[in-house]
């Protein structure tokens, strides 16, 4: 076969395999495999090592093991139920063969008396005896390296057996006997020369699946790469379309600065600096702004969208929630009382006739910033001279919808994301790899850590009589009722008997929030809450991210060594918002594994997200990391950011190697086919 045809070969459908019908390839597509480089990226979850074997008194309980014996006796009952044995034995030892619902004919076929066979399976101890229950295989002695061999254990859907896999996987591998490298010597020297095709073999026939080998780490790298190829083409994409620059000085901000009642922080001063850079640039900015709870983010996009009015531009911002929006337009009328920026707020809510007026107002520009929920991108809504778009929260933006983000607004719109969650380095590179990251680590001088708590259920009496002293001080507070089960109805069941308790021991104002309310009435409580008419508020993890409750100081999580770092510090950062010390009590059951114990631990000692999200990352990979998949981690079959951080760290730089000459994107053509891209770039490209 070749070159041309193997390439072919491994995009075809599954279904032009010899052995696979309609069943099995549905049975396929319920594993995610419906081309043949499929079946080649389900790689062998461990081995079964049959090629040692053993006599019988080498043997060890529970390891499956290979045995050469010679067959001496039968022992049929013929009472129900009881299983048929047959005896062995060796120069050195005897066991007995025990099948369950085996009949006797098909036992004295494999196994006929006084000859030598060879047995596979699992050695088990049974009334002073070694047994085999059931063995995987039974073979005659001229057969034996059927059976003496490393054989490769698949994670597979149920339906569909190791045997039958293991058929097509040796199919695909007798087919591609040859294959063109796409890496130079340089990049092949880094993974011990392994070829593509060496690797594939080796992964699927011997015991090198492990995550460090040269082998897995080739794969993963290539798996890598062709993510980072993707997202190097947006970013090629996006800096193509130049833009009218923005002109503005610093005399403006500076003066609006002035205006605040506290400093910006160092990091403030260097992320807006960055920004700056890119609104002035002849490119399109396209950046994420990153910065833990309370950092500081939303002032610095403010400033930002400022300077783009000042440029005679104008600017809007975009919030998930109307109460999050309509929170970002209260700060903003504050921040800029003594300006001329005339700023409106629109969400789907509004009465007709003030819609119209601003829609009418956005197209003669009399309007220069405007703030709201989705609303903002309806067809109709139309800007005269929109310069920068600012989307809150929106951490599930995945690469389609941003490359649809950037046309927003026509060539002169700049696009700022921000993001109140803490990710990783190599999950940063991950999925914003075809953004500029600008980060925020340093908090404002004025704002206190969350002081965290941890107690056993045991001490509620203690904490409640914590809660009521507090209350009576004027604060409020958060108990949340995490979901435990996969159920909504447990879910709901959990936070309404705990709303009834509460009840119970206050006498004060209760309220309740859950995922089975509608969005409106969610946001009714929340309001509530903001509005101080609540003073504990009973909650699954519905809370809004974002949203500033400056009142709410007080955080109780219950069972919480049922979440993840990550999650336990979002949650921790809805109390603390306002200049008051903010405390967190993490709520757990009795015997927590070290996991768990770990988990509090860290938490405890560090209000640092970034530092949190990485310790996170190592007790739990990355798979779902915040409490939900990030957008393109799904698509991660082989790489793993916490095992290979330096494929992440070579594959970025070596993207930059490729970027310099289009000619050596064409290089990586195939490698994006068996990785799914090719589509994605075609899109990028039309």
């Amino acid at each position: 076969m070749n070159q041309f045809n193997i390439k072919d070969y491994l995009c075809k459908n599954v279904s032009t395999l010899d052995g696979v019908g309609t069943k099995l390839k549905k049975l396929l597509k319920k594993r995610k495999i419906e081309k043949i480089s499929d079946l080649i990226w389900n790689l062998p979850q461990g081995y079964t090592d049959r090629s040692n074997v053993k006599t019988l008194d080498q043997l060890e309980i529970g390891k499956i093991t290979t045995i050469k014996v010679e067959v001496i006796k039968y022992n049929f009952p013929r009472i129900r139920n009881l299983p048929n044995r047959v005896n062995c034995k060796d120069m050195n030892g005897k066991i007995d063969i025990v099948f369950f619902n085996s009949r006797e004919g098909y036992i004295r076929k494999i196994l006929p008396l006084n000859s030598q066979v060879i047995i596979s399976g699992k050695i088990n101890y049974f009334k002073k005896k070694y047994q085999i229950t059931n063995p995987s295989y039974v073979v005659p002695l001229e057969k034996e390296s059927y059976v003496n061999k490393i054989i490769p254990k698949y994670s597979l859907t149920e339906g569909l057996t190791e045997k039958t896999y293991r058929k097509l996987i040796e199919q695909v591998l007798k087919k591609i006997t040859n294959l063109e490298e796409w890496h130079d010597q340089k990049i092949l020297a880094k993974f011990g020369n392994s070829t593509w095709l060496e690797s594939v073999i080796n992964l699927h026939k011997n015991e090198e699946s492990d995550l460090s080998s040269k082998y897995y780490r080739r794969l993963a790298y290539d798996e890598i790469l062709s993510n980072l190829l993707v997202l190097s083409q947006v970013r090629r994409r996006i800096k193509k379309n130049k833009k009218k620059g923005k002109k503005f000085n610093d005399n403006y901000h500076n003066k609006l600065i002035k205006n605040f009642n506290f400093n910006l922080t160092n990091d403030q001063k260097r992320v807006l600096n960055e920004i700056n850079s890119d609104l002035k640039s002849e490119y399109k900015m396209f950046r994420i702004l990153q910065g833990d709870v309370g950092s500081g983010k939303t002032i610095v996009s403010f400033i930002a969208a400022a300077n783009v009015i000042q440029s005679n531009f104008q600017a809007a911002m975009m919030a998930p929630t109307e109460i999050l929006a309509q929170q970002h337009f209260n700060l903003a009328k504050k921040i800029f009382r003594n300006t001329n920026i005339n700023i409106e707020f629109l969400s789907g809510n509004l009465k007709t006739i003030d819609k119209k007026r601003i829609y009418e107002n956005l197209l003669n520009g009399q309007i220069n910033f405007i703030i709201g929920t989705h609303a903002l991108f309806q067809k109709k809504i139309l800007f005269k001279n929109l310069g920068l778009v600012i989307i809150d929260e929106q951490h599930k933006f995945g690469v389609k919808q941003r490359i649809e983000l950037s046309n927003k607004g026509g060539t002169s719109c700049d696009i700022l994301l921000m993001s109140a969650t803490p990710i990783p380095r190599t999950l940063v590179m991950a999925v914003y790899g075809d953004m500029d990251v600008s980060k925020i680590v340093e908090k404002p001088i004025n704002k206190k850590d969350i002081v965290t708590l941890s107690k056993p259920e045991e001490k509620i009496d203690e904490i409640i009589s914590f809660i009521k002293s507090k209350i009576k001080a004027g604060n409020q507070v958060f108990w949340v009722c995490p979901l435990i089960e996969e159920s909504k109805k447990l879910d709901y069941t959990a936070v309404i008997k705990k709303y009834n308790f509460l009840i119970k021991k206050f006498n004060t104002k209760v309220g309740l929030i859950h995922g089975a309310l509608e969005k409106n009435e969610r946001e009714s409580v929340l309001n509530d809450f903001l509005n101080k008419k609540i003073d504990i508020l009973v909650s699954t993890t519905v809370i809004e991210v974002g949203i500033d409750f400056p009142n709410a100081n007080i955080i109780i999580i219950e069972n919480s060594n049922k979440f993840g770092l990550s999650q336990l510090h979002q949650l921790r950062g809805r109390v603390g918002r306002g200049h008051t010390q903010g405390t967190c009590i993490l709520l757990f059951k009795k015997n927590l594994s070290e996991n768990a114990k770990k988990r509090i631990k860290i938490l405890k000692s560090s209000n640092d997200g970034f530092f949190i999200a990485e310790e996170d990352m190592k007790l739990r990979g990355f798979g779902d990391i915040l409490g939900y998949q990030q957008s393109g981690l799904k698509n991660f079959r082989l790489a793993d950011p916490v095992h290979h951080e330096d494929l992440f760290i070579l594959a970025n730089k070596n993207i930059k190697d490729i970027e310099k000459n289009e000619h050596n994107f064409y290089r990586y053509k195939f490698l994006l086919k068996l990785f799914d891209k090719a589509d994605i770039i075609n899109e990028i490209k039309s």
